[in-house]
């Protein structure tokens, strides 16, 4: 029998790759990872598993099932599901029992009635969920899907072309013959690289998500609200509230989004627009592609999506993505500003805590969390609502000076919408509109007046032409009176004198 190329105590691992490869293409395997010095436990470690046969056949079972799922997009989103499927269960998803849901439902049903104090918007027509963290990356799953194939496009074509260098390399990789053409294979692994990538960025918000809007973008169907009581319960843990009232207070929050989307059905289409905007025109950095790739194993999508973790996109922005950026940043801000105001109205006279749990979110929406750095470096952008505190201040001010309900009626059109010069001056916001729209009225009487003077011009132009009109009827009149019947019953000729 031949010596064990991987040394003693691992018989396991060549048993495994015989089973998975087969005679000749287990032996090619050892061979070149012998002839690498890498061990089986090396080669775990640089994929990102723990040490172990089972941890090697799921590596290998997902790359087979990469080459053998069809699809060639830019983002392999099977992968991407499976990815942050497999995430959640290593996190702990407990299952959300009955007494859970109905403390999510009573909470939300309680939200309802407390935000019809605080905004005249109508609730949405849609249903309440207790979602578990599976749950969560299942319904927003789609939406992420149209924000990052244009990422994923840019960032596959850039790599294919990096990588494109090392063709020989990979058509004398000892899985090419199991994994099929190496062509395919370039191909399919930048949409598997993303897919991992995306996978794990999900998977890593479902952990810390508190429902459907926490990153500010409306990421599930028009109408859904949804707490995930076990992300909840977690934060709750070590604060000095209790989490009967971190939970209502939570429950108010994701009402509010709701209604709010529901009352302005152009701001979501606006806020994935922005996002969309920004991301197709994502510079990527072929040199840190390169570098990243150098010394990795082209057939270990894993060891590449850890490399490529660091973050490979340009620092420059274009002038649209600038524009964009602004966009964004400036309708995050409106948006939190708004539902934060809305929120503190509604719970301040029920949550004995309200003012230190507002006070926790802005914090923590300032400081941002493991899955949003994991997001800036995956699209080079950081879904924070920088001017948070500067939005809310203008929100409360145009409540105080005019009321709620004028208030709400700016979010009825995008053009009503205060803009990033608004935000610098908050406090003069309302000051600003009663002067521009006093200004404008001026402006109106003016062109009003001007129309007036027109019309009257016309109007008098139109008179002496039709008084022209008529001398001129007259004169022709008498004209014709000269040839018509002569007076003493002739033909209207002078007869020839005699």
């Amino acid at each position: 029998m031949s010596q064990d190329p991987l040394g003693p105590g691992e018989q396991s691992w060549e048993a495994l790759l015989r089973s998975m490869l087969g005679e000749q293409g287990a032996q090619e395997a050892i061979a070149a990872m012998r002839a690498a010095g890498i061990d089986p436990s090396a080669m775990a470690q640089a994929a990102g598993l723990p040490s172990g046969g089972a941890e090697l056949s799921v590596m290998l079972n997902q790359i087979q099932q990469m080459m053998a799922s069809g699809e060639d997009g830019p983002l392999n989103w099977t992968l991407a599901r499976n990815v942050s499927a497999q995430l959640v269960a290593q996190q702990g998803d407990p299952t959300v029992s009955a007494a859970h849901a109905g403390e999510v439902t009573t909470a939300l049903q309680t939200a309802e009635l407390w935000l019809d104090a605080a905004t005249d918007m109508a609730p949405p027509v849609g249903q309440r969920h207790a979602w578990s963290r599976a749950d969560w990356v299942e319904h927003t799953l789609p939406t992420w899907r149209r924000l990052m194939e244009p990422v994923a496009a840019s960032m596959v074509a850039a790599m294919q072309q990096v990588i494109a260098d090392q063709h020989d390399m990979l058509a004398s990789h000892p899985l090419a013959g199991q994994l099929g053409d190496p062509a395919a294979l370039l191909n399919k692994l930048g949409g598997a690289v993303m897919g991992m990538q995306m996978g794990h960025t999900v998977g890593t918000l479902a952990g810390e998500v508190f429902g459907t809007t926490d990153t500010g973008l409306p990421l599930a169907p028009a109408g859904t609200m949804a707490l995930l009581p076990h992300n909840v319960a977690a934060f709750s843990e070590g604060l000095d509230v209790p989490e009967a009232e971190v939970r209502l207070f939570l429950a108010v929050r994701e009402a509010a989004h709701a209604r709010l989307f529901a009352h302005a059905p152009w701001l979501g289409p606006r806020l994935l627009g922005a996002v969309e905007a920004y991301a197709a025109e994502i510079a990527i950095d072929t040199d840190a592609i390169e570098e990243a790739v150098r010394d990795l194993d082209i057939g270990d999508p894993e060891a590449l999506r850890s490399a490529l973790a660091g973050g490979v996109f340009a620092v420059s922005h274009t002038e649209a993505q600038r524009a964009a950026l602004q966009r964004l940043e400036t309708m995050l801000a409106l948006v939190e500003g708004w539902v934060e105001e809305v929120t503190a109205a509604a719970v301040a006279p029920h949550l004995p805590d309200a003012v230190a749990l507002r006070e926790m979110m802005r914090r923590r929406r300032a400081a941002g969390g493991p899955a949003e750095s994991t997001f800036a470096s995956l699209v080079g952008l950081e879904l924070r609502p920088r001017r948070l505190r500067e939005a809310a201040t203008l929100w409360a001010e145009v409540a105080r000076q005019r009321g709620t309900t004028a208030r709400d009626d700016l979010w009825s059109h995008p053009d009503l919408m205060p803009t990033a010069a608004d935000l610098d001056k908050p406090a003069n916001f309302v000051a600003a509109r009663d002067e521009a729209a006093a200004h404008e009225d001026e402006v109106d009487a003016a062109l009003a007046e001007l129309f007036r003077a027109a019309a009257a011009d016309e109007a008098a132009a139109a008179a002496d032409a039709d008084a022209d009109d008529g001398d001129d009827s007259d004169g022709d009149e008498s004209d014709d009176s000269d040839e018509g019947e002569d007076p003493h019953g002739g033909n209207g000729k002078r007869a020839p004198e005699r």
